[in-house]
């Protein structure tokens, strides 16, 4: 992966994103996942906030998926949520990858209980499609017990999966990567209702990251703003 810089130079490890249990199929063509931001040993992938601290016990947002133009077919990114990957080197998480591989983007659900593979959703049982609107949580149910669940509320589709997975829960993200460290031109992604813990997101006063590489600013974070929304802007593949 490319070096990717990120807002807070002190960052310590890294987030990976998660993938569906069912077999993978065109989002999942480049065969890679998103794995905890220490595995990025050439720099940082993550924009977005990560809240850090321990005993995390959930995390949530929703947010609109976004319409998104391939730079080329080394572009794959996606938004997600989840628990770990900041400080440790586990990650439990679910969200939507956007894949180029094939030149043009394939929206695709996932979940991923890093260091297991991602796993890709079905795109006949669970379509995405830019403009859908997404809602994904992780919870901690106890006894290393996780719960993932991803909704496309326009499609009218809920996935819901529970995991048992030794993790540190000492961190909680809410975040965009690219695990290809090249972004497709994605505009704007609103993050809505975000929080951990069941509180709000700024509550938990997280930690704000933009992705870079060699020195290029791909994507700006924005302020939170009423303590649960934030957009993400793309700027340079």
């Amino acid at each position: 992966m490319r070096r990717f810089l990120i807002r807070v130079a002190t960052l310590a490890a890294a987030a990976s994103i998660a993938a569906p249990a069912v077999p993978v199929t065109a989002a999942a063509a480049q065969g890679l996942d998103f794995r905890p931001l220490h595995y990025n040993i050439n720099g940082y992938n993550w924009g977005g906030y990560a809240a850090t601290g321990s005993g995390f016990t959930s995390v949530s947002a929703s947010w609109t998926e976004a319409k998104a133009t391939c730079n080329s077919t080394n572009d794959l990114y996606a938004p997600w949520v989840g628990i770990d990957g900041y400080g440790s080197s586990t990650v439990e998480q679910t969200g939507v990858a956007t894949d180029c591989s094939s030149g043009s983007p394939v929206d695709q659900a996932w979940y991923e209980m890093y260091p297991a593979n991602p796993v890709y959703l079905s795109t006949g049982s669970y379509p995405v499609s830019a403009g859908d609107h997404i809602s994904a949580s992780v919870t901690y149910a106890g006894s290393r017990k996780y719960t993932l669940k991803l909704t496309d509320s326009t499609r009218g589709w809920t996935y819901t999966t529970s995991k048992t997975l030794s993790a540190s829960r000492a961190s909680a993200e809410v975040i965009i990567e690219s695990p290809t460290g090249a972004y497709p031109n994605f505009g704007t992604l609103s993050f809505t209702s975000a929080t951990v813990n069941g509180a709000s997101l700024g509550s938990s006063g997280p930690t704000a990251l933009d992705p870079s590489s060699n020195g290029t600013t791909e994507a700006r974070t924005s302020a939170l703003s009423g303590g649960t929304s934030f957009t993400e802007t793309f700027l340079h593949e």
